[in-house]
């Protein structure tokens, strides 16, 4: 059995806690916040191959949910792509995760994310 390191477990509870805020937000219709959420903890997400392709199946979920049949797609791109970019250590850092943005581009992280990952040890 494989045991999780400090790091992991953190990573976990950062992207966990975005998780529950976009819950929070999809469950009261505020799209725009349920979306800023997701992809928080796809920043988070990215160095932990089942965290990110959860977030990814998340968010095409909510796509769905929303009906942004565009998003959809990217998401299903996303997917096929997450495993050579987290595997290959080649995810672009920051990406926001979203088929807006181009899956290959790095982009700022926000500050207190950077903060928690950094104090999270990732």
């Amino acid at each position: 059995m494989m045991r999780k390191s400090a790091a992991d477990s953190n990573l976990h509870g950062l992207a966990d806690a975005e998780l529950e805020r976009h819950r929070w937000a999809a469950s009261v219709g505020d799209v725009g916040s349920a979306w800023w959420a997701l992809e928080r903890a796809h920043i988070v997400s990215q160095s932990d191959l089942l965290l990110h392709l959860r977030v990814h199946v998340i968010m095409l979920v909510y796509a769905l949910r929303t009906a942004d049949l565009r998003e959809a797609g990217g998401q299903l791109l996303r997917l096929a792509l997450a495993p050579l970019g987290t595997l290959s250590g080649r995810t672009p850092i920051g990406n926001s995760g979203r088929a807006r943005v181009d899956p290959f581009a790095p982009m700022p992280i926000p500050g207190d994310l950077r903060r928690a990952l950094e104090e999270a040890g990732g």
